[in-house]
C-alpha cells in the first residue's frame, strides 16, 4: 500500500513528528486489536454459558413434562377404576391393585390418592393406612367441586397434608359420575426432593444455580443451596429480574442480583409449556468470565509491554534523529556560511538570489542588489599580509551584519572583497539609504596598525522594477557596472545604475 502523500511530505520535513504520529497510530491500534479481540472473546465465553444454561433449561423442562405426563396417566387410570360400577365389591387389596395399576412405583416418585367427594383419602398407592387428612379445605379440592372442566391442575407445593413426603407438587383431576355429578378428587404427589436431586447431578459451578419456582415467584427447588439462600416456599414475585423473567418466559439476559449484593448474573429461564413452572438457571458472571480474566491479563501486560516498548524505541530513534537534524543543520549552515566573515557563501547567495528573482517577478515587486568592493584590498593586504585582510574582511562583515536587519535581507560574501546585499521589495531610494548607511558604517571603522589606513568600500547598486523585462544576469550586471563606475569616480561612494 503507498504512503500517502501528506504523511510522506511530513516524514520528509519533519521526521521526528512523522515518528512519533506513527508511533502512535500503531501502538493505538495495536490496542484497539487486541482490545477488539478480547471483547469478542467475552462474548464468545457468555454465549458459550448461555449456551450451556438452556441445553440445561430444556432438560429440565423436559424432565417436568415428562412427569407431568406421568401423572396425568396414572390420574386418569385411578378415575377409570374409581367410576368403574364393581369396584366396591372387592377385596380391599385387590381393588388397591386395580385402582393404582398404573401409579408410580419408582422410589421418590410420590404417591397417587383417591379422594371421595367430602375430601376425604379413600385410597392411596402406597398401601399405607389412608390419611386422616381432610382435603376438603385445599385449594384445588375446591376447585374442581365448583368448576368441572378444569382438566390436570397444578397447585402451589404444600407439606401439610403428606409430612412424610416433605414439601410436594400437587397434580389432581376431577372424578365425575356418568351423569356429571361430583364424586370426588384424584390427586398426585411430587416431592421436590426429587427436584434437588437432579439438580445435584448437574454441575454448575459453586456460585451458580438451578431453579425450580412456580408463576406466582415462590421457590420449589434450588440447587446448590448456600447458607444465604432462601429456603423453598420463599417468594420472589416482587423482584425486578422476576418481573422480567414473568414477561419474557424465556430467554436470556445479565443483571445485577439483589441477594448477591448487587453482583452481576446471567440468568436463563423459559416457562415449562403450559405449567404454572419456570425453570432458571443462574451463573455467577465473576465466575464465568474467570479464565477469561486471566487471559485478558495475561494479553494486557504482554500488550502493554509491547506498546512500551515500541514506544521506548521511537523515543530512542526521535533523539538520534533529533542529533542527526542538528548535525544536518550544523553542515548545511558550514556548507552555506563563509569561514572567514561569517556570512553566507557564495553557494547560499546564489540560492537566495533565485528565489527572490522568481518571488518579485511573480509579486511585481521592486528588487534591490547591492555590489559592495573594499576600496584598494589587494594594496592593504600586501601592506599588512594575509591576516590584515582577513581582520579587514571581518570587520566589514560585521558592519554589512549591523546594517542589513531586516529577516529578508541578505548579507553575503561574493569572493575575494566583494560582498552582495539582497534587498527584496526594496525600491531605489530605499537602497541608497541602506548603501549609504553601509558606506558610513565601514568609513567609521577603526584604522588599521598604525592609524594611518582607514577601510572604505565603494557601493554599485541595481534595481528590478515591475515593468523591466530584465533577467537576473542583467541586473547583477548593471550592479556590477555601477560599482565600477563608484571606483572610477573616487572610491568610498554609492552609484546606482541607469534605469
Amino acid at each position: 500500500m503507498p504512503t500517502p502523500a501528506p504523511l510522506l511530505a511530513l516524514f520528509k520535513s519533519r521526521p521526528e513528528q512523522a515518528l512519533t504520529l506513527g508511533t502512535c497510530l500503531a501502538v493505538f491500534a495495536i490496542v484497539s486489536i487486541v482490545g477488539y479481540l478480547l471483547l469478542r472473546e467475552r462474548d464468545s465465553v457468555e454465549r458459550s454459558a448461555v449456551r450451556a444454561s438452556n441445553n440445561i433449561v430444556q432438560l429440565i423442562e423436559n424432565d417436568v413434562l415428562r412427569n407431568a405426563e406421568l401423572y396425568d396417566q396414572s390420574l386418569r387410570g385411578l378415575m377409570w377404576g374409581v367410576r368403574h360400577p364393581q369396584l366396591s365389591s372387592l377385596a380391599p387389596d385387590l381393588r388397591r391393585q386395580i385402582l393404582f395399576r398404573q401409579a408410580i412405583t419408582t422410589p421418590g416418585q410420590g404417591e397417587l390418592l383417591w379422594l371421595d367427594a367430602q375430601g376425604q383419602v379413600q385410597g392411596r398407592s402406597s398401601g399405607k393406612v389412608p390419611l386422616l387428612t381432610d382435603f376438603a379445605n385445599t385449594a384445588a379440592f375446591q376447585a374442581h367441586r365448583a368448576h368441572p372442566g378444569l382438566g390436570l391442575v397444578l397447585t402451589s407445593p404444600s407439606q401439610r397434608q403428606l409430612d412424610e413426603l416433605g414439601w410436594c407438587l400437587n397434580f389432581s383431576r376431577r372424578i365425575s359420575s356418568s351423569s356429571g355429578a361430583f364424586m370426588g378428587v384424584t390427586l398426585g404427589a411430587l416431592p421436590l426432593a426429587y427436584f434437588d436431586a437432579l439438580f445435584q447431578r448437574l454441575d454448575i459451578g459453586k456460585q451458580s444455580s438451578v431453579n425450580l419456582l412456580s408463576t406466582d415467584g415462590q421457590l420449589l427447588a434450588r440447587q446448590p443451596v448456600l447458607d444465604t439462600d432462601p429456603q423453598v416456599g420463599g417468594n420472589y414475585l416482587k423482584r425486578a429480574n422476576f418481573q422480567r423473567i414473568l414477561a419474557e418466559q424465556n430467554g436470556s439476559f445479565t443483571a445485577a442480583s439483589v441477594a448477591r449484593g448487587g453482583a452481576q448474573r446471567i440468568y436463563t429461564f423459559a416457562k415449562v409449556a403450559n405449567l404454572p413452572l419456570i425453570v432458571l438457571v443462574v451463573h455467577s458472571a465473576d465466575e464465568v468470565l474467570h479464565s477469561w480474566r486471566h487471559t485478558a491479563w495475561l494479553v494486557g501486560a504482554a500488550t502493554g509491554v509491547l506498546c512500551v516498548g515500541i514506544l521506548w524505541l521511537s523515543v530512542l530513534l526521535g533523539r538520534e534523529l533529533r542529533r542527526r537534524q542538528r548535525a544536518e543543520h550544523s553542515l548545511a549552515e558550514l556548507a552555506a556560511t563563509d569561514s572567514l566573515t561569517g556570512l553566507p557563501n557564495r553557494r547560499r547567495l546564489d540560492e537566495v538570489l533565485k528565489l527572490e528573482w522568481s518571488r518579485a517577478q511573480r509579486s511585481g515587486k521592486p528588487l534591490a542588489i547591492l555590489m559592495v568592493d573594499i576600496d584598494h584590498f589587494k594594496a592593504f593586504n600586501q601592506r599588512h599580509g594575509h591576516a590584515g585582510g582577513d581582520h579587514a574582511l571581518r570587520e566589514v562583515a560585521l558592519a554589512l551584519r549591523r546594517c542589513v536587519r531586516r529577516p529578508a535581507d541578505l548579507a553575503a560574501r561574493y569572493g575575494g572583497e566583494e560582498f552582495q546585499v539582497v534587498l527584496p521589495e526594496t525600491d531605489a531610494s530605499g537602497a541608497r539609504l541602506i548603501a549609504e548607511r553601509i558606506r558610513a558604517a565601514v568609513e567609521e571603522l577603526p584604522a588599521f596598525g598604525d592609524g594611518s589606513v582607514a577601510i572604505t568600500v565603494s557601493i554599485g547598486i541595481a534595481v528590478r522594477m515591475q515593468k523591466t523585462q530584465r533577467d537576473l544576469t542583467t541586473v547583477l550586471g548593471l550592479a556590477d557596472e555601477a560599482l565600477y563606475r563608484a571606483k572610477a569616480n573616487g572610491r568610498n561612494r554609492v552609484e546606482q545604475a541607469q534605469s
